[in-house]
């Protein structure tokens, strides 16, 4: 009875943070959907957007030196983090947030790009619900194991500290940096969601072993270091974005056909990237089929994997090639975050060959 009871325990732990890891990549492509439709500066503070928790639908309802009121409080803001910037050292970004005279002009009211940044902001705040709701199952599994409380609380930590970046990238007028920390941020956060669903589920079910020693190391490895490429990839196309957002302003947000001729050499680097990491999981994918066939979950996520990132160099063409639709850009992004959740995925998979865990249900 003890046992069942457990089971069906770790079962809902699973499923919430399951729920919590798909949210976070819905976030994500939100996200990727606010950037490509400039609405990032929608709601010029934060938490709330124009001073409300329910954002204005006209202008009209705002007052007259609006703009004013918002400069001055986002040059205040930024003042204490640039302070604090200096103080651990990071004396190059505050000089650059301090000469930034972007920051220091207002966006005019748009309703519709206020609503799609309140919008993600409330997808946010439900996202922190559910993290929060981890926390409090994971503690109910004390009792099985402790890792869950902790992994649960830092993801719940990170969720909070995340929360705080995005009222500074907000106050900073998308300082590009901030927008790639912010970024970071979330993909961390998803592998903890990803860590503590995969332990839940190793706990009840065992993998198949590669019994190859050294093959498995090196696949271990290997795609470990396919993650840090990967990542690199990501941090590089938000520069590239930066250029997208930089040229669409100029042209207002006329004429895509025209943007990625005035792109730098960041974005050539960024194309050409793409065809090493698709170069390197085929060669992971081939040991995979190798040496570790009787895994079949390996086998399913690396085929998952290169599909991926097949896509991801698609949506990457219709981009280049076809104006910068600006559908593809949130999804070229959201496919980039599942790419690392999968090799996430992988190299738990591989790493817990070597020590499979195991806990008593009937405690």
């Amino acid at each position: 009875m003890k046992q069942k009871k457990n089971l069906d325990k770790l079962s809902g732990f699973r499923r919430i943070s399951l729920v919590t890891t798909i949210a976070i990549y819905f976030l994500i492509l939100v996200g990727g959907i606010v950037r490509s439709t400039g609405s990032g500066m929608g709601c010029p503070d934060w938490p709330k957007c124009f001073g409300s928790w329910i954002p204005p639908t006209s202008e009209d309802q705002l007052p007259p030196d609006y703009k004013e009121q918002y400069v001055l409080q986002r040059l205040d803001k930024n003042e204490r983090f640039v302070s604090m910037l200096r103080t651990i050292g990071f004396e190059k970004q505050a000089q650059e947030i301090e000469e930034d005279v972007s920051i220091r002009e207002e966006q005019p009211f748009n309703a519709t790009k206020t609503w799609i940044e309140y919008i993600n902001r409330l997808i946010g705040a439900v996202i922190g619900l559910l993290i929060l709701i981890t926390l409090v199952q994971s503690i109910r599994l004390w009792y099985l194991d402790r890792s869950f409380a902790y992994w649960s609380f830092l993801a719940f930590v990170l969720v909070l500290f995340q929360g705080w970046i995005g009222s500074i990238v907000v106050s900073t007028n998308l300082l590009q940096w901030m927008i790639s920390v912010h970024m970071v941020i979330a993909l961390l956060i998803v592998c903890l969601l990803i860590f503590i669903h995969y332990r839940a589920y190793r706990l009840t079910n065992w993998a198949s072993l590669i019994r190859d020693v050294s093959r498995r190391n090196g696949l271990t490895i290997l795609i470990g270091f396919g993650g840090f490429l990967m990542l690199a990839q990501i941090i590089l196309g938000t520069q590239v974005r930066e250029q997208v957002d930089m040229v669409s302003r100029d042209y207002g947000y006329l004429d895509r056909s025209e943007w990625i001729d005035l792109l730098g050499i960041e974005f050539l680097i960024h194309r050409s990237y793409s065809l090493l990491l698709l170069a390197l999981h085929v060669w992971f994918g081939y040991w995979v089929y190798k040496y570790a066939s009787a895994n079949k979950l390996i086998v399913k996520w690396s085929k998952v994997l290169l599909i991926l990132i097949i896509v991801a160099i698609g949506s990457g063409a219709v981009m280049s090639y076809f104006g910068i639709p600006a559908l593809a850009q949130p999804i070229h992004l959201l496919i980039g975050a599942l790419i690392i959740g999968v090799q996430f995925i992988l190299w738990l998979e591989l790493r817990y060959q070597k020590r499979p865990l195991s806990i008593k249900l009937e405690k």
